[in-house]
């Protein structure tokens, strides 16, 4: 198991770059594990430190995302056994942004692809990780 360096952001703004937003933000990690841990340690990691998902790397480079979601259905619909390799698990291809995409095209991506975590990547490293919850949009559409 291996924690990178997250970017938390909360941000309330269109147009905006998360870079601009990245440096306020504090210290904490986000956990990942290889592509080869079985389903039952990351979900025991997940539940651990309440993250709700976990990044999937392969020789150090994230590969795919693993959510408690993923866990369910998959585990459970599928019947996988619990030490299934969570490579057969994890939602690939991993969906990320770089630090200098727009706030609303963050915010786009995770509205078209369904999903609710969004890493940041630079030069095959993260160096953060956006939710939806931490993006509140100014939607005049919606009033």
């Amino acid at each position: 198991m291996k924690y990178l360096n997250p970017i938390n952001l909360f941000v309330n703004a269109s147009g905006a770059s998360l870079q601009l937003w990245m440096r306020k933000f504090s210290d904490n990690s986000i956990p990942s594990v290889n592509s080869s841990v079985p389903a039952f340690e990351a979900a025991k990691l997940i539940e651990n430190l309440n993250s709700g998902a976990i990044l999937v790397l392969e020789n150090q480079i994230p590969v795919g995302i693993v959510t408690n979601k993923d866990l369910a259905i998959k585990i459970i619909a599928h019947s996988y056994p619990m030490d299934t390799p969570i490579r057969r698990i994890m939602s690939t291809p991993l969906i990320s942004i770089s630090p200098e995409t727009e706030l609303s095209t963050a915010a786009q991506l995770m509205i078209s692809n369904k999903i609710r975590k969004l890493p940041i990547i630079r030069d095959n490293n993260v160096v953060g990780i956006v939710t939806a919850s931490e993006i509140s949009l100014d939607n005049p559409d919606s009033s």
